[in-house]
């Protein structure tokens, strides 16, 4: 996930600095200097990087915060407010017509995820604003764009106007607001040509479509994995276009996040999106300030209870609370909140969102297999339907059999079934407001799900990476 590496970096710049109370001018130095060099690492502008550097540094210097008792975390305040107001401060609201339909231009080069991202948009706006998008295949140019939109078009249900490959963008573009007019669409996004790197032909076709149309917005989709390269393609198409606002591509690939710290300043135009996945849901509207809580380690809890609002429905959720409460959670309920939550997105990435969780040592290397979570499922398919509603009806040869039928192993099958009845255990005690039994051992105890000490083991092979290395280094040395 992006800005893995700065968090970390930021945390060990600030970690001494949270413990003391009073902090020296020389404290706020050789913390600004570990800041400066983090940034630079994840691929920050040089100037923005100077620029915030100084700014933190002034403002944490002064009389206020070296004479407070608590000097330390008024300096990561500090910070944290900076970071905000670099990336925007507050969250920019999409432009829409009095008048409509409203028009999008999705512009950038080839590559970035443009086309996807036009269908994710109309996909977002129609959940959110209630808007009945229509998407216009104007790139004529790359193989296949236009099958591709249509494509994705088909899966969201939602109409792609067309004219092929042999009329000129300018003219798709103003035919398909007219057809969009005709059809009472109140949302028209026109996906426009790209290029392997920005040339006057590109530049100038864009200029037209944006008369013929006067879009209320021109996105410029930008791949966050390219670093410097997207915030000197932001800028050029910015000096040319007068873009409105940029859409940030694979945030959460394995990115420095040093464009997202850097386009707002170098711009002026603000972040509204991230692409957080391939999926056509898979796009979120940029908060400055939440984004800062995660580049700080500060964890994200208004996105996660928003994704979780997203997928689960509010009177099942009711539903299953009961059922945790007098002890009734089944392995069905345990599949299908599963299966919600890898809707929400890798877990190890959900855990982060909790605040502090993300300072847990070893959190940087927890990385939960989807594959584990798969054999988890098979495991519970492989029971008949009474199994699952009853788990206490499993004696062993009904095990062995669950293990045959999933393909697993019946030690496998008895660690799920035993922390199955662990966590439902909990969950009652929980609800019923007491502290269960076992339930310090679980989390943080000497003992975790997986026995070991990283209270993160077992939940579907969530452990370290370091410590799976270990173990497979400790077969081969058997086999030896």
């Amino acid at each position: 996930m992006a800005f893995e590496g700065l968090t970390g970096r930021l945390q060990d710049a600030f970690s001494s600095l949270r413990k003391k109370g009073k902090v020296s001018e020389q404290d706020v130095q050789d913390a600004m200097r570990q800041v400066r060099l983090a940034l630079l690492e994840a691929d920050v502008n040089y100037k923005v990087v100077r620029e915030f550097v100084n700014s933190v540094r002034e403002k944490a210097i002064g009389e206020e915060v070296l004479e407070s008792l608590n000097g330390g975390q008024q300096v990561v305040k500090i910070v944290y407010d900076e970071l905000s107001e670099l990336m925007g401060g507050e969250q920019a609201e999409v432009v829409t017509s009095y008048i409509p339909p409203t028009v999008y231009m999705m512009t950038g080069l080839q590559g970035a995820g443009k086309t996807t991202t036009a269908g994710k948009l109309a996909n977002f706006l129609r959940k959110s604003k209630n808007m009945k998008p229509m998407l216009i295949a104007a790139d004529i140019y790359r193989p296949a764009a236009i099958d591709q939109l249509q494509t994705i078009g088909e899966q969201l249900n939602i109409p792609v106007f067309s004219m092929g490959d042999q009329v000129s963008p300018v003219e798709i573009a103003k035919k398909g607001l007219e057809e969009a007019k005709a059809q009472n669409r109140d949302l028209v996004i026109i996906d426009t040509a790209g290029r392997l790197h920005i040339d006057e032909v590109l530049m100038t076709e864009l200029k037209e479509i944006k008369t013929a149309v006067d879009p209320e917005e021109i996105f410029l989709v930008v791949d966050a994995m390219t670093g410097q390269d997207a915030v000197n393609v932001a800028d050029s198409f910015n000096d040319q276009l007068d873009i409105s606002s940029v859409i940030l591509t694979k945030l959460d690939g394995d990115t420095r996040g040093g464009a997202a710290l850097s386009i707002r300043k170098v711009t002026g135009k603000p972040i509204k999106f991230t692409g957080t996945g391939e999926k056509l849901d898979a796009l979120e509207p940029f908060y400055p300030d939440r984004m800062a809580n995660r580049i700080l380690g500060m964890g994200d809890l208004l996105t996660l209870i928003e994704r979780a609002q997203e997928e689960v429905d509010e009177k099942r959720a009711e539903e299953l609370a009961q059922k945790m409460a007098e002890n009734r959670y089944d392995f069905n309920d345990f599949i299908e909140q599963m299966d919600q939550m890898r809707n929400m997105g890798p877990l190890e990435d959900l855990l982060k969102m909790i605040p502090g969780v993300g300072n847990i040592p070893g959190m940087d290397e927890f990385e939960m297999d989807e594959k584990e979570l798969d054999y988890m499922k098979a495991i519970v398919m492989s029971m008949t339907p009474a199994e699952r509603e009853d788990p206490d009806l499993l004696n062993q040869s009904r095990r062995r059999r669950v293990a045959e039928g999933s393909a697993r192993s019946l030690n496998e099958v008895n660690r799920l079934i035993k922390q199955f009845k662990q966590s439902r255990e909990m969950m009652a005690g929980m609800s019923g407001g007491k502290m269960p039994k076992g339930l310090g051992q679980m989390f943080g105890g000497k003992k975790g799900f997986g026995g070991g000490g990283n209270p993160l083991q077992g939940l579907g092979g969530g452990a370290p990476k370091s410590n799976r290395n270990r173990k497979k280094r400790k077969k081969i040395k058997r086999r030896k």
